[in-house]
């Protein structure tokens, strides 16, 4: 096998509660995760020459060691003494630097990838653990689907799926720095915490509403505060008859879930209309865990 194609799931957070911060400054978090059906295309191509090239429809993504999808491929090369090289090309559509782990993804992407390219003969775990080097979502982008994360984010935990919706995804032209909102929120007191046992609840009970009112993100009010456009996309969704609108991760992405695609098709109309977002999408849940 000398290519390979691959899709790189996003995902989006039902819930993201951060229970404290431990001393190599990660944060202990409880989360709910929902893969969609947004996704980059990731190519991998071996080589004859040794050594790692990365390129993307993106001019502003590192096509080196910043890059996470490079740094899971020397990850592997390194450990197996892979000889051959890697030809990475990343077709980006999930939105960068807005809480939906693309980054992640394709690193995940890549990791198994090459797996299955170079015949490693790494498990599903394996490959998690070594993905937890690279960045705490990496793990769960292996995993995909509903699923519970604690820890640092790399104790998963498969839930029942999401209840059939549509998703509307919209992100406001900004970026957002995850280091600097988990300062900020360091920097604070957690008043509320988000009922997450309340969104577990609702997937088990198979409850669309029950899910999207139980909602919650305890990095939201950070970054609200200092990008209130989210709050506004949140407004909009809501009254164009989302169950529910939230912040997915650290922002600045908003997500609105809808029952049916007509409503959902709606919302993305209104939100378009008042120009508040740069990017909008139309997205099913992703249910399926394994590849």
């Amino acid at each position: 096998m000398d290519k390979l194609e691959l899709k790189a799931l996003g995902k989006i957070n039902l819930g993201l509660d951060v229970l404290g911060r431990r001393e190599n400054g990660y944060h202990d978090v409880r989360m709910v995760m929902q893969t969609l059906y947004l996704y980059d295309n990731v190519t991998l191509q071996k080589k004859s020459a040794p050594g790692i090239e990365i390129d993307s429809n993106l001019f502003y993504l590192p096509n080196d060691e910043d890059n996470i999808a490079w740094k899971a491929a020397k990850l592997l090369i390194d450990e197996f003494d892979i000889k051959d090289g890697i030809r990475i090309h990343l077709d980006k559509h999930i939105p960068v630097a807005a809480g939906m782990a693309g980054g992640s993804s394709n690193a995940a992407a890549v990791l198994y990838g090459m797996n299955q390219m170079f015949r490693l003969g790494l498990s599903q775990k394996e490959l998690m653990e070594r993905g937890v080097k690279l960045g705490a979502d990496v793990p769960y982008c292996i995993m995909r689907g509903t699923v519970l994360a604690e820890g640092i984010g790399e104790k998963l935990t498969p839930l029942p799926p999401m209840p059939k919706c549509q998703i509307l995804i919209a992100k406001p032209p900004i970026s957002v720095s995850t280091k600097m909102v988990y300062e900020k929120l360091d920097s604070c007191e957690i008043k509320e915490h988000p009922d997450i046992d309340g969104i577990l609840d609702g997937l088990k009970n198979q409850d669309l509403e029950q899910v999207a009112e139980s909602m919650g993100n305890v990095l939201e009010k950070v970054t609200v505060e200092a990008y209130p456009v989210i709050a506004q996309i949140k407004e909009c969704m809501m009254e164009a008859g989302a169950l529910g609108a939230m912040m997915s991760g650290s922002g600045p992405t908003v997500f609105g879930i809808f029952r049916d695609r007509r409503t959902a098709k709606e919302a993305f109309t209104k939100v378009k209309a008042q120009n508040l977002a740069k990017q909008i999408y139309l997205a099913n849940v992703h249910n399926v865990r394994r590849r």
